[in-house]
């Protein structure tokens, strides 16, 4: 066995359909969705392989649609960033990417007329698994599906929703190695971009973006989509936080974050690249920050592939959902509309702190995201008013919103993944969180003037 053939694993390749390869067609597609890069893509490697074995040119395409639920403005914004960027990466590897103005699965199909085999990148939310399936049973060709966007693929931890990280953890342990190997990339024999497709234009951001009919209450942030970006961002999370990340992350004055959830979320990067990458910094922080990319995260996707009421209340354990429907009438000291959350106008400077950090940045510290949603919870009318009004929030404000980490954050602080604690008024036995505990962790007032700051600096920029 050559060597290349161990740098993308069999276990990562599943295949949609029991068709065969075409090789009377014209070239191999690689329907690019939610592997949004150039680079560290397993998915796109695979592809070139497959043409470079077939002696056929190699296209991308790319399905933009101004449906997605809950996106806006800030989202597409940031995810046409690093789309230009891909489509320039792509081309100066003599691939020719094709993003249609159409809803991705359409795209797909339309461009898989012509495509010898086809290969997509894994999703697990029930829209991208939706696409695929649509896709799959239109496309007259093999169809394989590769899993990039995490280190080991759900099904080899797990054919089973986990019931927390000390249950997944080990299984994590066992085998999390093996996928840890460095990508080759490979020069594509057959170059593909003289061939000729109808394309949308994303050179311009601006006039990209004023053709979608999308929501635009929701401006851009100071975020820069794209690979490149989220590079440079990790390059100095190594070199200037790491060393200290166990101990500092939790302080929301200090930045000791590395900021790759919005880049993982599209897609932009690879979290393979960034744990090799953490690894070879041998930093006291390494353990602590795997834990988070590795564990964490694929616990949160373990969620949302098993259960697919992943963004309802329903999708609670039934010992929290039991408790907190009994807890339901307590009397609450404060009750607060959607509306009022939305807007930060609770009693609670922290609260209220935190959700202006999400509307102006696009992203919210993750320790104060925590303290966020235990107080939606005790400040709504009821349990499930609370899980909504969360969700809603999560998906319009954060870049990683709509994402297996925030419905798996939020549902954390309705009893997901934790354990039943000291009983109590309204949260019944599900963990509490109060300004008190903020303050023993860091300056808690500190941090509402940083924000303060922040809003006033934005405000000048509108």
């Amino acid at each position: 066995m050559k060597r290349d053939e161990f740098v993308i694993q069999s276990e990562r390749i599943k295949a949609f359909n029991g068709k065969s390869v075409n090789s009377s067609k014209s070239y191999v597609l690689y329907w690019m969705q939610a592997a949004q890069r150039a680079h560290f893509n397993h998915a796109l490697e695979l592809a070139i392989q497959k043409a470079n074995d077939l002696e056929k040119p190699l296209v991308v395409v790319f399905g933009l649609t101004d449906e997605y639920p809950q996106a806006n403005l800030r989202h597409y914004y940031f995810m046409l960033e690093g789309l230009r960027e891909t489509e320039q990466q792509l081309r100066r590897r003599n691939i020719r990417m094709v993003i249609r103005y159409n809803r991705p699965d359409q795209a797909a199909i339309e461009l898989s007329k012509n495509a010898c085999i086809v290969i997509t990148d894994s999703g697990h939310l029930k829209i991208q698994k939706e696409w695929r399936l649509k896709a799959s049973r239109q496309i007259n060709c093999l169809m394989l599906q590769v899993e990039t966007n995490l280190i080991v693929p759900i099904e080899e931890v797990s054919g089973k929703e986990e019931f927390a990280a000390r249950t997944i953890r080990p299984k994590i342990i066992k085998q999390f190695q093996k996928y840890l190997i460095k990508i080759q990339h490979k020069k594509l024999k057959a170059g593909s971009l003289g061939l000729k497709f109808d394309s949308f234009n994303i050179s311009d951001i601006d006039k990209a973006s004023a053709k979608l009919n999308i929501d635009r209450s929701v401006g851009k942030t100071t975020f820069i989509g794209g690979t490149s970006q989220a590079q440079k961002l990790l390059r100095h999370f190594i070199k200037y936080k790491l060393d200290k990340y166990e101990n500092l992350r939790n302080d929301p004055n200090l930045d000791y974050q590395s900021n790759m959830s919005p880049y993982l979320h599209f897609g932009q990067i690879s979290p393979l690249y960034i744990a090799l990458e953490i690894k070879k910094a041998k930093s006291a922080g390494s353990t602590a920050y795997l834990e988070e990319l590795i564990v964490r995260r694929e616990l949160s996707h373990n969620f949302i592939y098993y259960n697919n009421n992943y963004d309802s209340f329903e999708g609670l354990e039934h010992w929290s959902k039991r408790i907190l429907n009994y807890h339901s009438k307590d009397k609450r000291e404060y009750i607060y509309t959607p509306a009022e959350f939305e807007q930060a106008k609770t009693h609670d400077a922290y609260w209220n702190a935190a959700q202006k950090e999400m509307i102006i940045t696009g992203k919210m510290h993750g320790y104060m995201r925590m303290y966020w949603g235990k107080k939606i919870l005790e400040w709504s009318k009821n349990p499930k008013q609370a899980f909504k009004t969360a969700i809603y929030l999560n998906d319009k404000y954060e870049l990683d919103g709509r994402d297996p980490n925030g419905f798996t954050g939020v549902s954390w602080c309705f009893g997901k993944h934790d354990r039943p604690w000291a009983r109590r008024g309204v949260f019944g036995t599900i963990r509490y969180m109060n300004a008190s505990g903020l303050m023993r962790k860091f300056d808690a007032d500190k941090y509402v003037k940083k924000i303060e700051m922040l809003e006033k600096n934005y405000n000048l920029l509108k």
